[in-house]
């Protein structure tokens, strides 16, 4: 297969043999790509090589042999977003995600899509953790995963004065027990609408989203985590040493 001119964000790049790198992007219309990009590490600075950064928006053009494709030619499309801190991390964990997620070779529009909006919210540094639920929950839709926030597994309305913990194949499932072990992974029947309804919550109810839909993506990970929560966990426990 040949890709010319075909839109893309690369995820993620490393250095292969001594000259090449390695690099994985989300495209528009055949989904996640394994690209070689030879001869472009150096002494000399290499226009190709600087259009091979995380975040950055493309189109490229390569031949498909085998599991991965050769490029020829790379053109940056925009400015990637220049992140630091927290959003900087947050860009990690999302590309982490789509790498560990997204099947090479299938066309996943909607998530190239929900990636592209979330690009543009982590530019602006707004609300990001609510930004980064959307995204989990946009990105477990578009792989065919998706849950219906708005009722739980026995189609009942979602109560908003409940707590729900997320079955990976039912949805919401209603707690019986208020124990506090429970509730901490468990989130409140009012994030859960606004979720449906891509409405913000209020600051308690957004972070109840954060431990069940962690739960339903490991699940799909093969219970395998991600090296950007052992990050986050790692950062939370510095802080709180300070």
């Amino acid at each position: 297969m040949r890709y010319v001119g075909e839109p893309a964000f690369v995820l993620h790049a490393r250095p292969w043999r001594e000259t090449s790198l390695l690099v994985e992007v989300l495209s528009a219309g055949h989904g996640r790509i394994g690209l070689v990009a030879r001869g472009v590490i150096g002494p000399k600075k290499h226009l190709l090589r600087a259009a091979l950064q995380p975040l950055q928006a493309i189109q490229f053009d390569a031949v498909q042999k085998g599991e991965l494709a050769q490029l020829s030619a790379a053109e940056v499309v925009d400015t990637a977003p220049l992140l630091a801190g927290d959003a900087a991390l947050a860009a990690f964990y999302v590309n982490e995600l789509c790498l560990r997620l997204a099947p090479r070779q299938l066309p996943q529009q909607e998530l190239y899509v929900a990636y592209a909006q979330l690009r543009e919210r982590l530019r602006t540094g707004a609300g990001l953790a609510w930004n980064l639920r959307r995204f989990e929950r946009d990105l477990l839709d578009a792989l065919g995963f998706a849950l219906d926030f708005s009722c739980d597994g026995n189609g009942a309305a979602i109560d908003p004065a409940a707590r729900y913990r997320l079955d990976p194949e039912l949805g919401p499932c209603r707690l019986l027990s208020e124990r506090a072990g429970e509730r901490r992974g468990a989130a409140t029947g009012r994030a859960l609408l606004a979720l449906a309804a891509d409405a913000m919550p209020d600051r308690e109810d957004l972070a109840s989203l954060r431990m069940p839909l962690r739960a339903v993506l490991l699940h799909h990970l093969g219970g395998r985590g991600l090296k950007s929560w052992d990050m986050l966990g790692a950062l939370g426990r510095l802080a709180a040493a300070r």
